[in-house]
């Protein structure tokens, strides 16, 4: 079933499929709802009601240009579904959310899957090589006019390579995709909302994130993410992790029926819930 959610100064493209305990996939800042496409299979022939929306601004989802909550998203999304408590699996900025909406509504969250993300407010810092790449994202998004093409290249190279990667590493259509996605982003005009940060961050009240919590990350990703891996094997109470080699960052994206298994797996012992 396809719907919009109204939320304040806004409206949320969001698509349910399957039956079962709810499971809410949510995508990286570069794509939308479509990126978990190679995953849902899987997760509705296990059994699971998936439920995924695009973020605002993204996709299908429209915003004024107002400040919002992306977790009263969430629960917005949620509520219009009739789902009082869900397991959420979050690429980059989706894992954020479910870090951040599980510590500020740990009522609503089974357990949460951070893919490529770490808690909000964490700095893991950068090698020499990625502080490069971001010299080079900063000259591109801040030229006067901007290149929406030579960002969604950039981004594809940094998000979907990985930081020095060659171009042939990873499917050519899966490099396509996300730059189709990307590119309208960052078009004159293109309106994203400002995000409200939760504050204190996550990464300051990781003692609160009781949920079972298993993060992920690819080897082959900014460093980053492999110290927001240790950060949350240490200090959240219920965190384990998983470092995977040969991937990136858009891990749902390059092996999805590994990650698929990978989460129904860790979500098995919990089930059922809602």
């Amino acid at each position: 079933m396809e719907r919009f959610v109204d939320v304040p100064g806004g409206r949320l493209f969001a698509v349910e499929e399957g039956v079962g305990p709810p499971l809410i996939l949510i995508h990286a800042a570069i794509v939308d709802h479509t990126s978990w496409d190679p995953m849902v299979p899987a997760l509705i022939s296990a059994g699971y009601r998936v439920i995924r929306y695009d973020l605002r601004g993204f996709g299908a989802s429209t915003t004024d240009d107002v400040e919002y909550s992306d977790r009263a998203d969430l629960r917005a999304v949620m509520d219009a579904f009739g789902v009082r408590r869900a397991a959420i699996v979050g690429n980059s900025k989706g894992g954020h959310i479910g870090l951040d909406m599980a510590i500020e509504s740990p009522d609503r969250v089974v357990a949460v899957v951070p893919v490529g993300a770490g808690p909000g407010g964490f700095d893991g810092g950068a090698t020499p090589q990625e502080r490069a790449i971001f010299e080079e994202g900063e000259r591109v998004e801040s030229a006067d006019p901007r290149d929406p093409d030579a960002i969604a290249d950039l981004m594809v190279r940094i998000w979907v390579d990985g930081p020095g990667q060659p171009a042939t590493r990873v499917p050519s259509q899966i490099r396509e995709a996300v730059r189709r996605l990307a590119r309208p982003l960052f078009v004159p005009g293109h309106v994203a909302g400002r995000g409200i940060p939760m504050i204190p961050p996550a990464n300051d009240r990781l003692g609160d994130l009781r949920c079972p919590v298993l993060a992920v990350a690819g080897a082959l990703d900014l460093s980053l993410f492999a110290e927001a891996l240790k950060r949350l094997e240490t200090a959240a109470p219920n965190a384990r992790t998983a470092m995977w080699p040969d991937v990136a960052h858009m891990v749902g994206m390059e092996q999805p029926e590994p990650l698929a298994a990978l989460v129904m797996d860790f979500l098995a012992p919990f089930r059922p819930w809602d």
